[in-house]
């Protein structure tokens, strides 16, 4: 990935994350910019968002994104100097939940080990 794609991937975000907070704060108070991926020719993109709140509710606030995408384009563009603007498509983030799960795995191994390891030894004869 070239520098001024990564820059772009920065700069839509930082700036999408603030349109949210200044223009919808109602609407937006659940939803957490994540990152921005665009494509090398900055044509199109994927904004990953986290949202607080039960799985209904995250799609619920993934349904809006998606409603107002044409909406919160047009603020980019003019907040963001580009020639053009990408094409923004809105997906849920899920990496935060999977590695939510994975920690309480592991923290559910480690207290069936702990256990098992404070017990002394069997004695020989």
């Amino acid at each position: 990935m070239s520098t001024r794609t990564l820059r772009v991937n920065e700069l839509l975000q930082r700036e999408l994350s603030g349109l949210l907070r200044r223009e919808y704060q109602v609407e937006a108070t659940a939803i957490t910019v994540i990152g921005v991926e665009v494509t090398p020719d900055l044509a199109e993109g994927r904004v990953f968002v986290a949202v607080t709140g039960d799985e209904a509710r995250a799609e619920d606030r993934l349904r809006w994104l998606r409603r107002h995408a044409a909406e919160l384009r047009f603020g980019l563009g003019r907040r963001v100097e580009l020639r053009h603007i990408p094409v923004l498509s809105y997906v849920l983030d899920t990496a935060t939940a999977r590695g939510n799960q994975v920690l309480s795995v592991l923290d559910e191994i480690a207290r069936q080990e702990k256990p098992a390891a404070s017990e002394p030894p069997p004695a020989t004869p």
